[in-house]
């Protein structure tokens, strides 16, 4: 089964570049505070950001672990230096470390969850200094899959890239000039030496995109998926994550007690005379 995942990157670059300084201005701020991992999705935030807010306005933060590849930090800077943003280099280890070394037998996974929440700490520490709103760069394949830490990477104020999955995410840097090495390199969240996105996955990022597109925006069910082409396991795989993970993609439930609950009832800007 074709199934066509490409964007207009002209429309989409508009939209978001539009999104970023009407949602920003909306706070009463005029810049963008973005942590740069050296990775695609960062480094494509950051070049809407400056595209939209004026480089000068966008604060690039690099947040070393001890454990951090060289690559990844040159890569960084490499955006950092293409787009001529400010940028401040804050390694996270003796913060991390602080908790990590209490508990020899820690995973890995309990390890990389502290490194994320370390880096929204310093990312949300700068924005108080630099006075501008934190920047996701989560996309739509990562929050589908509950592919992020809570109160870690998936903490930020707004975020212009998730409704675009890998693949667009892809095609878009290409249009807006993301350096190559930065678009060609495997994705990781650089938590651990040797780590991978899609090893960590399981699978493809571009088999999970075709996937999570029936799924979720033609609304096909797995039967449906299974019919198209996909193996029954990975269907149900996926499926699993979605909804496992779906309490990371909304706010914290609250028990319902009256006619007016925050999050049910209390949604939206009228309901505060806006």
């Amino acid at each position: 089964m074709n199934i066509d995942l490409s964007i207009n990157p002209d429309l989409v670059r508009d939209l978001l570049t539009r999104f970023l300084r009407s949602e920003i201005s909306r706070t009463g701020l005029t810049r963008a505070v973005i942590g740069i991992s050296g990775g695609i999705d960062s480094a494509l935030v950051a070049f809407l950001a400056a595209e939209a807010l004026g480089a000068k306005n966008v604060l690039g933060v690099r947040m070393p672990y001890k454990s951090s590849s060289q690559d990844s930090l040159d890569h960084a800077m490499l955006v950092i230096e293409t787009l001529g943003i400010p940028h401040k280099t804050i390694p996270i280890t003796e913060m991390a470390d602080g908790l990590i070394q209490k508990f020899p037998e820690m995973s890995n996974m309990r390890k990389g969850n502290i490194m994320a929440r370390s880096r929204m700490i310093t990312l949300y520490d700068q924005s108080e200094a630099f006075q501008g709103l934190v920047i996701g760069t989560g996309n739509k394949t990562e929050i589908l899959l509950g592919y992020s830490t809570l109160y870690g990477d998936g903490a930020h104020a707004i975020n212009p890239i998730g409704d675009l999955y890998k693949a667009q995410v892809r095609q878009l840097s290409r249009a807006i000039g993301v350096p190559q090495p930065i678009i060609d390199k495997p994705p990781s969240a650089d938590l651990w030496a040797g780590q991978t996105d899609e090893q960590e996955l399981g699978f493809t990022y571009e088999e999970a995109d075709k996937l999570l597109y029936l799924l979720v925006d033609q609304r096909y069910t797995p039967e449906e998926a299974i019919e198209a082409g996909f193996a029954r396991q990975f269907v149900e795989t996926v499926i699993r994550r979605i909804r496992r993970n779906h309490f990371k993609r909304v706010m914290p439930v609250v028990a319902k007690i009256t006619t007016r609950t925050v999050g049910y009832d209390f949604l939206y800007l009228r309901d505060w005379g806006t």
